[in-house]
């Protein structure tokens, strides 16, 4: 298998930046630290941060209350320059074809790990907190193979 190499700065990116994208900034942070730049985006930022994130993330150590969700659009006209940026992990299709937009414009590695969206799931708070945890473990297990383990 071809070896990957690590990058300085890495963006995680879903369709809103409100479960998948701030657990994968906050998980790959608990487990390398501050050695990369971690952010994320979504295609739009229009919602808040989920609670079931919140909560499954807190059963790790990760603290995503105070995350505030943002787009490509919001980074962009905040200074964040997205070529700043030496790899973009999409999380969802949506978020794939925007990340692959920029790389006619930017030298960029995408990469697409393809990743449920959870909070379409479960009758009631147990069964939602299951997928959301689902998700959360195949995100770690993701940034094992990818980042850590080596």
């Amino acid at each position: 298998m071809k070896e990957l190499l690590q990058p300085q700065s890495v963006l995680f990116a879903c369709d809103h930046n409100s479960i998948r994208s701030p657990m994968a900034e906050g998980l790959l942070k608990l487990h390398i630290g501050t050695s990369i730049f971690v952010q994320s985006a979504g295609v739009k930022g229009d919602r808040e941060i989920d609670g079931f994130a919140i909560t499954v993330c807190r059963e790790v150590g990760v603290e995503l209350s105070r995350h505030r969700t943002r787009s490509f659009d919001d980074l962009m006209e905040w200074g964040d320059d997205l070529d700043s940026y030496d790899l973009i992990v999409a999380l969802s299709p949506a978020a794939q074809r925007r990340a692959l937009e920029y790389t006619r414009f930017y030298s960029l590695e995408v990469e697409y790990w393809q990743t449920m969206d959870p909070s379409g799931f479960g009758d009631n708070r147990d069964e939602k907190l299951k997928k959301y945890r689902t998700v959360r473990n195949q995100i770690v297990q993701k940034i094992k193979e990818r980042f850590v383990e080596k």
